[in-house]
């Protein structure tokens, strides 16, 4: 194991975090919401501190493997939510560190679950961090430092980080380079989330709310900064937000194809057609199941439509307070909160990529079973799937339901009704946000107890990092010095 590398790594990330902050700090001193400001000053002044210390360990050993990144994916997640979490304690504004980490550990991870029943008592400062840890937590802040700078030119050694933190079964190179592969990822980021910052801009939005709004769109993550999120802005800015959450949930290698204008590999790919057929199929039958709540079919399309792209996207924004719908619609939307989004997204959940590929696992073992002597291969994109692959995707699944078992036994000690427990475990689990019950959309988690907001801290970091990187800190052999 080389600790040194990886102090090395949790240092630079700890500088950019304090980095980071800075804009926070200046939009507290543009509405003169002193303590505030001193508090996020504070706040980047000692995360930077541990920073420099951290990168002053040298390695002379530069070799950096699978463990190491999936430890070191592990670790940076957790020690940048704590210190991210510093602002609201110092400030003072959530008093309880517990749900200060919480808080900060739903953005980062794009979760979107929250402890405060009245966001809008929020200093702007502490909004902008807050809908900023979404973003940077979106496409990775370990993939943003590549883009920067990679950590040993021509080693290669940079994947390890990339495989570690990227969300999906595979992770595919657009370059040869990691390096230029993030920044590539990085740039089409930005860009999506600029276009969405002007639609919304053209709406008549206010400015802090069409950046926030973009944040947390962009990183699919769906921290609002007003008490009904979305609810109280027009169709119009509901209508773009419903687009671009979508978007968000694409693979973004198909929008590298754009670029390349190769649109013959995007027609070809088999996620992206099941992820618009799934958003498409769950829109119409919610609709049709709810259009007695609503004035007319379109008006009940409008919302359905929004609802099912927020919640298979793992986004959690809201327009209605979908805990009052008919148990056909929940339920839909309870099997969205475990499909997700799609691999090399932004969003969570098993992903539609992993649904596929076990779909066509089962197919080919049937024919197996009638069949002995005939070979049969998952394909997928006309490729065929390689066995690593196929072994680390029902490694991925039998961990997860192991998880969600674990996570709703210790939750149900709250002693909350069963819709309340199993649905706040998916939704953190899955980095949704908001659930049914007592953690439906209009709701909080403020009533959990610490034990099981910690639980649910777990929960959120095991499903962004999708699982892998948690068992390798946690094993024993990882940890050896080889």
């Amino acid at each position: 194991m080389n600790y040194k590398m990886i102090a090395n790594l949790i240092g630079r990330i700890l500088v950019l975090e304090a980095a980071f902050l800075l804009p926070a700090a200046g939009i507290s001193l543009y509405y003169q919401e002193t303590k505030s400001c001193q508090a996020i000053v504070i706040s980047a002044v000692v995360t930077a501190l541990f920073g420099v210390a951290l990168m002053f360990i040298k390695a002379k050993n530069k070799n950096f493997y699978a463990r190491e990144g999936y430890i070191s994916a592990a670790l940076v997640w957790i020690v940048m939510s704590l210190f991210g979490a510093l602002p609201f304690f110092l400030s003072a504004e959530i008093p309880s560190y517990i749900d200060c980490v919480f808080e900060t550990i739903s953005g980062f991870t794009t979760t979107g679950a929250s402890i405060l029943s009245n966001v809008e008592t929020l200093s702007k400062g502490l909004l902008y961090w807050r809908s900023f840890t979404h973003w940077v937590g979106g496409m990775g802040v370990l993939v943003f430092v590549l883009a920067l700078q990679p950590m040993s030119r021509g080693s290669g050694q940079d994947v390890h980080l990339l495989r570690a933190e990227s969300p999906g079964p595979v992770v595919e190179k657009l370059t040869p380079k990691m390096h230029q592969s993030a920044k590539i990822l990085y740039g089409i980021y930005i860009g999506m989330t600029l276009l969405q910052i002007l639609l919304l801009l053209l709406g008549k939005m206010p400015v802090f709310d069409a950046v926030t709004t973009a944040f947390g769109t962009a990183g699919t993550g769906g921290f609002g900064v007003r008490v009904d999120s979305m609810a109280s802005y027009s169709h119009y800015i509901q209508t773009v937000v419903t687009i671009f959450m979508a978007l968000f949930g694409v693979n973004f290698i198909i929008y590298y194809y754009i670029l390349l204008g190769k649109p013959s590999q995007i027609f070809r790919n088999e996620e992206l057609r099941l992820y618009l057929f799934i958003l498409l199929a769950a829109t119409l039958l919610i609709s049709f199941n709810t259009i007695s709540f609503y004035h007319s079919f379109p008006e009940a399309l409008h919302h359905s439509a929004f609802q099912v792209s927020s919640i298979m996207t793992t986004t959690g924004f809201a327009t209605v307070d979908f805990n009052l719908w008919p148990q056909f619609s929940k339920c839909i939307l309870l099997l969205l909160m475990i499909v997700g989004a799609s691999a090399g997204s932004t969003g969570g959940g098993i992903k539609v990529a992993r649904l596929l590929l076990l779909g066509k696992y089962a197919r080919c073992e049937r024919k197996r079973i009638v069949s002995p002597r005939e070979i049969s291969l998952v394909r997928m994109d006309g490729k065929v799937v390689d066995d690593d692959i196929m072994r680390e995707v029902n490694l991925y699944m039998t961990s997860y339901f192991a998880v969600i078992a674990a996570s709703f036994l210790l939750i149900s000690l709250d002693n909350f009704d069963i819709e309340t427990t199993i649905s706040s475990v998916l939704a953190c689990l899955n980095n949704i946000g908001p659930g049914l019950g007592l953690a439906g959309p209009m709701s909080c988690y403020e009533g959990f107890s610490n034990f099981s907001k910690l639980v649910l801290c777990i929960n959120m970091l095991v499903g962004r990092l999708e699982i892998f990187p948690f068992l390798t800190l946690l094993a024993p052999s990882a940890w050896e010095r080889k």
